[in-house]
Protein backbone atom coordinates (compact mmCIF):
# COMPACT_ATOMS: atom_id res chain seq x y z
CA UNK A 1 0.00 0.00 0.00
CA UNK A 2 2.88 2.38 0.67
CA UNK A 3 4.12 1.99 -2.92
CA UNK A 4 0.64 2.57 -4.34
CA UNK A 5 0.22 5.65 -2.14
CA UNK A 6 3.59 7.01 -3.28
CA UNK A 7 2.68 6.58 -6.97
CA UNK A 8 -0.76 8.12 -6.37
CA UNK A 9 0.71 11.18 -4.66
CA UNK A 10 3.11 11.70 -7.56
CA UNK A 11 0.23 11.49 -10.05
CA UNK A 12 -1.73 14.03 -8.02
CA UNK A 13 1.24 16.39 -7.88
CA UNK A 14 1.75 16.11 -11.64
CA UNK A 15 -1.93 16.79 -12.21
CA UNK A 16 -1.77 19.88 -10.00
CA UNK A 17 1.12 21.18 -12.10
CA UNK A 18 -0.81 20.42 -15.31
CA UNK A 19 -2.74 23.32 -16.80
CA UNK A 20 -5.57 21.15 -18.14
CA UNK A 21 -7.37 20.52 -14.82
CA UNK A 22 -7.02 24.17 -13.80
CA UNK A 23 -8.42 25.38 -17.13
CA UNK A 24 -11.36 22.99 -17.10
CA UNK A 25 -12.05 23.69 -13.43
CA UNK A 26 -12.05 27.44 -14.07
CA UNK A 27 -14.49 27.05 -16.94
CA UNK A 28 -16.74 24.84 -14.79
CA UNK A 29 -16.79 27.34 -11.90
CA UNK A 30 -17.51 30.21 -14.29
CA UNK A 31 -20.31 28.23 -15.91
CA UNK A 32 -21.87 27.48 -12.54
CA UNK A 33 -21.72 31.17 -11.64
CA UNK A 34 -23.07 32.19 -15.06
CA UNK A 35 -26.03 29.87 -14.57
CA UNK A 36 -27.30 32.33 -11.93
CA UNK A 37 -27.37 35.07 -14.57
CA UNK A 38 -29.12 32.82 -17.10
CA UNK A 39 -31.64 31.77 -14.46
CA UNK A 40 -32.85 35.37 -14.17
CA UNK A 41 -34.17 35.11 -17.74
CA UNK A 42 -36.67 32.40 -16.73
CA UNK A 43 -38.97 33.64 -13.98
CA UNK A 44 -39.80 31.01 -11.38
CA UNK A 45 -37.32 28.49 -12.81
CA UNK A 46 -34.11 30.03 -11.50
CA UNK A 47 -33.27 27.29 -8.98
CA UNK A 48 -33.88 24.54 -11.53
CA UNK A 49 -31.69 26.29 -14.11
CA UNK A 50 -28.84 26.79 -11.65
CA UNK A 51 -28.99 23.18 -10.41
CA UNK A 52 -29.31 21.74 -13.91
CA UNK A 53 -26.44 23.72 -15.41
CA UNK A 54 -24.31 23.29 -12.29
CA UNK A 55 -24.62 19.50 -12.17
CA UNK A 56 -24.16 19.30 -15.95
CA UNK A 57 -20.98 21.38 -15.67
CA UNK A 58 -19.58 19.11 -12.96
CA UNK A 59 -20.28 16.03 -15.08
CA UNK A 60 -18.98 17.48 -18.36
CA UNK A 61 -15.78 19.06 -17.12
CA UNK A 62 -15.09 16.09 -14.86
CA UNK A 63 -15.40 13.88 -17.94
CA UNK A 64 -12.81 15.91 -19.85
CA UNK A 65 -10.41 15.81 -16.91
CA UNK A 66 -10.85 12.04 -16.54
CA UNK A 67 -10.29 11.35 -20.25
CA UNK A 68 -7.51 13.78 -21.08
CA UNK A 69 -5.46 12.83 -18.03
CA UNK A 70 -6.46 9.17 -17.93
CA UNK A 71 -5.42 8.27 -21.47
CA UNK A 72 -1.86 9.39 -20.80
CA UNK A 73 -1.31 7.82 -17.40
CA UNK A 74 0.52 4.78 -18.78
CA UNK A 75 1.35 5.66 -22.39
CA UNK A 76 3.07 8.91 -21.35
CA UNK A 77 5.46 7.01 -19.08
CA UNK A 78 6.19 4.51 -21.85
CA UNK A 79 6.80 7.20 -24.49
CA UNK A 80 9.13 9.15 -22.19
CA UNK A 81 10.79 5.86 -21.21
CA UNK A 82 10.50 6.88 -17.58
CA UNK A 83 8.65 3.61 -17.01
CA UNK A 84 11.99 1.78 -16.92
CA UNK A 85 13.29 3.89 -14.05
CA UNK A 86 10.03 3.39 -12.15
CA UNK A 87 9.89 -0.38 -12.61
CA UNK A 88 13.59 -0.64 -11.75
CA UNK A 89 12.58 0.35 -8.22
CA UNK A 90 10.64 -2.01 -5.94
CA UNK A 91 7.42 -1.19 -7.82
CA UNK A 92 5.48 -3.95 -9.55
CA UNK A 93 3.39 -3.28 -12.64
CA UNK A 94 0.22 -3.98 -10.68
CA UNK A 95 1.20 -1.40 -8.05
CA UNK A 96 2.05 1.06 -10.82
CA UNK A 97 -1.41 0.71 -12.40
CA UNK A 98 -3.21 0.88 -9.05
CA UNK A 99 -1.22 3.95 -7.97
CA UNK A 100 -1.83 5.75 -11.25
CA UNK A 101 -5.56 5.13 -10.98
CA UNK A 102 -5.72 6.19 -7.32
CA UNK A 103 -3.83 9.41 -8.08
CA UNK A 104 -6.20 10.43 -10.86
CA UNK A 105 -9.25 9.56 -8.75
CA UNK A 106 -7.86 11.82 -6.02
CA UNK A 107 -7.43 14.60 -8.60
CA UNK A 108 -11.02 14.12 -9.76
CA UNK A 109 -12.28 14.13 -6.18
CA UNK A 110 -10.65 17.48 -5.43
CA UNK A 111 -11.95 19.03 -8.65
CA UNK A 112 -15.49 17.71 -8.14
CA UNK A 113 -15.53 18.99 -4.56
CA UNK A 114 -14.41 22.46 -5.67
CA UNK A 115 -17.07 22.60 -8.38
CA UNK A 116 -19.72 21.32 -5.95
CA UNK A 117 -18.70 23.97 -3.43
CA UNK A 118 -19.03 26.64 -6.11
CA UNK A 119 -22.50 25.38 -7.01
CA UNK A 120 -23.65 25.45 -3.40
CA UNK A 121 -22.29 28.97 -2.98
CA UNK A 122 -24.34 30.14 -5.96
CA UNK A 123 -27.41 28.38 -4.56
CA UNK A 124 -26.82 29.88 -1.10
CA UNK A 125 -26.70 33.36 -2.61
CA UNK A 126 -29.86 32.60 -4.58
CA UNK A 127 -31.66 31.44 -1.43
CA UNK A 128 -30.53 34.51 0.52
CA UNK A 129 -31.82 36.92 -2.14
CA UNK A 130 -35.10 35.10 -2.90
CA UNK A 131 -38.44 36.27 -1.55
CA UNK A 132 -40.64 33.95 0.54
CA UNK A 133 -43.01 33.62 -2.43
CA UNK A 134 -40.18 32.54 -4.70
CA UNK A 135 -38.98 29.97 -2.18
CA UNK A 136 -42.51 28.56 -1.87
CA UNK A 137 -42.60 27.97 -5.66
CA UNK A 138 -39.48 25.83 -5.68
CA UNK A 139 -39.88 22.06 -6.11
CA UNK A 140 -37.00 21.50 -3.69
CA UNK A 141 -34.93 23.75 -1.40
CA UNK A 142 -32.06 25.61 -3.01
CA UNK A 143 -29.58 23.91 -0.66
CA UNK A 144 -31.21 20.52 -1.18
CA UNK A 145 -28.90 17.88 0.42
CA UNK A 146 -30.16 15.32 -2.10
CA UNK A 147 -27.98 17.03 -4.69
CA UNK A 148 -25.06 15.34 -2.97
CA UNK A 149 -26.51 12.03 -4.12
CA UNK A 150 -26.38 13.26 -7.72
CA UNK A 151 -22.81 14.47 -7.20
CA UNK A 152 -21.88 11.07 -5.76
CA UNK A 153 -23.29 9.34 -8.86
CA UNK A 154 -21.36 11.76 -11.09
CA UNK A 155 -18.14 11.02 -9.21
CA UNK A 156 -18.59 7.24 -9.45
CA UNK A 157 -19.37 7.65 -13.15
CA UNK A 158 -16.10 9.59 -13.54
CA UNK A 159 -14.27 6.84 -11.65
CA UNK A 160 -15.61 4.38 -14.21
CA UNK A 161 -14.59 6.62 -17.12
CA UNK A 162 -11.11 6.90 -15.61
CA UNK A 163 -10.86 3.12 -15.30
CA UNK A 164 -11.86 2.74 -18.97
CA UNK A 165 -9.29 5.32 -20.04
CA UNK A 166 -6.60 3.62 -17.97
CA UNK A 167 -7.57 0.20 -19.37
CA UNK A 168 -7.07 1.35 -22.97
CA UNK A 169 -3.98 3.35 -22.02
CA UNK A 170 -2.34 0.12 -20.89
CA UNK A 171 -1.98 -1.12 -24.47
CA UNK A 172 -2.89 1.63 -26.98
CA UNK A 173 -1.89 5.17 -27.92
CA UNK A 174 -3.42 8.21 -26.19
CA UNK A 175 -5.44 9.18 -29.29
CA UNK A 176 -6.97 5.73 -29.67
CA UNK A 177 -7.56 5.50 -25.91
CA UNK A 178 -9.45 8.79 -25.94
CA UNK A 179 -11.54 7.73 -28.94
CA UNK A 180 -12.44 4.37 -27.37
CA UNK A 181 -13.22 5.94 -24.01
CA UNK A 182 -15.48 8.61 -25.47
CA UNK A 183 -17.10 5.98 -27.69
CA UNK A 184 -17.92 3.72 -24.75
CA UNK A 185 -19.17 6.70 -22.76
CA UNK A 186 -21.62 7.67 -25.51
CA UNK A 187 -22.73 4.08 -26.14
CA UNK A 188 -23.11 3.52 -22.40
CA UNK A 189 -25.85 6.15 -22.29
CA UNK A 190 -27.92 4.23 -24.85
CA UNK A 191 -27.62 0.66 -23.58
CA UNK A 192 -31.38 0.59 -22.95
CA UNK A 193 -31.89 0.55 -26.72
CA UNK A 194 -29.60 -2.50 -26.98
CA UNK A 195 -31.67 -4.28 -24.34
CA UNK A 196 -34.88 -3.80 -26.29
CA UNK A 197 -33.41 -4.25 -29.77
CA UNK A 198 -34.22 -7.98 -29.89
CA UNK A 199 -37.93 -7.06 -30.00
CA UNK A 200 -37.32 -5.09 -33.20
CA UNK A 201 -35.50 -7.76 -35.19
CA UNK A 202 -36.41 -11.22 -36.45
CA UNK A 203 -32.81 -12.42 -36.26
CA UNK A 204 -32.20 -14.47 -33.14
CA UNK A 205 -28.41 -14.08 -33.52
CA UNK A 206 -28.69 -10.29 -33.63
CA UNK A 207 -30.97 -10.37 -30.61
CA UNK A 208 -28.47 -12.46 -28.65
CA UNK A 209 -25.63 -10.15 -29.74
CA UNK A 210 -27.40 -7.00 -28.61
CA UNK A 211 -28.41 -8.65 -25.34
CA UNK A 212 -24.79 -9.67 -24.75
CA UNK A 213 -23.56 -6.17 -25.49
CA UNK A 214 -26.16 -4.76 -23.11
CA UNK A 215 -24.81 -6.86 -20.23
CA UNK A 216 -21.15 -6.33 -21.22
CA UNK A 217 -21.03 -2.59 -21.85
CA UNK A 218 -21.17 -0.13 -18.91
CA UNK A 219 -24.59 1.38 -18.31
CA UNK A 220 -23.76 5.05 -17.76
CA UNK A 221 -27.42 6.05 -17.88
CA UNK A 222 -27.90 4.39 -14.47
CA UNK A 223 -25.71 7.07 -12.86
CA UNK A 224 -27.71 9.97 -14.27
CA UNK A 225 -30.11 11.13 -11.55
CA UNK A 226 -29.67 14.84 -12.22
CA UNK A 227 -33.17 15.29 -13.64
CA UNK A 228 -34.85 13.76 -10.59
CA UNK A 229 -32.82 15.87 -8.18
CA UNK A 230 -33.43 19.09 -10.10
CA UNK A 231 -37.20 18.51 -10.03
CA UNK A 232 -37.25 17.55 -6.37
CA UNK A 233 -37.94 13.85 -6.98
CA UNK A 234 -36.55 11.67 -4.21
CA UNK A 235 -33.93 9.13 -5.32
CA UNK A 236 -34.06 6.07 -3.00
CA UNK A 237 -30.92 5.36 -1.03
CA UNK A 238 -31.19 1.71 -2.09
CA UNK A 239 -30.91 2.72 -5.74
CA UNK A 240 -27.86 4.87 -5.03
CA UNK A 241 -26.21 2.03 -3.10
CA UNK A 242 -26.95 -0.56 -5.80
CA UNK A 243 -25.72 1.70 -8.59
CA UNK A 244 -22.59 2.58 -6.63
CA UNK A 245 -21.86 -1.12 -6.08
CA UNK A 246 -22.31 -1.74 -9.81
CA UNK A 247 -19.87 1.05 -10.61
CA UNK A 248 -17.25 -0.17 -8.13
CA UNK A 249 -17.52 -3.73 -9.46
CA UNK A 250 -17.04 -2.53 -13.04
CA UNK A 251 -14.08 -0.38 -12.00
CA UNK A 252 -12.45 -3.35 -10.25
CA UNK A 253 -12.90 -5.51 -13.35
CA UNK A 254 -11.34 -2.86 -15.60
CA UNK A 255 -8.38 -2.28 -13.29
CA UNK A 256 -7.75 -6.01 -13.05
CA UNK A 257 -8.03 -6.34 -16.83
CA UNK A 258 -5.72 -3.41 -17.46
CA UNK A 259 -3.21 -4.76 -14.95
CA UNK A 260 -3.29 -8.20 -16.59
CA UNK A 261 -2.62 -6.72 -20.03
CA UNK A 262 0.09 -4.35 -18.82
CA UNK A 263 1.98 -7.03 -16.88
CA UNK A 264 2.26 -9.05 -20.10
CA UNK A 265 3.12 -6.13 -22.35
CA UNK A 266 6.57 -5.98 -23.88
CA UNK A 267 7.87 -2.49 -23.12
CA UNK A 268 10.99 -2.77 -25.26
Amino acid sequence: MRVIRHVAVNVFRESVRDRVPYTLLLFAVLLIAASRVLAQLTAGQDVKIVKDLGLAAIAAFGLFIAVFLGVGLVSKEVERRSIYAILAKPVSRAQFIAGKYAGLVLTLFVNVMVMTGALYLVLAWLMATATPAERASWDAPAMDPEMLGAVLMIFIELMLVTAIALFFSAFTSPLLSAACTFGLYVIGHFTGELRDFDTLTDSRAVGWLTRGLYHLLPDFSAFDVKLQVVHGIHVPAGYLATTAAYGFAYVAALILGGTYIFTRRDLK
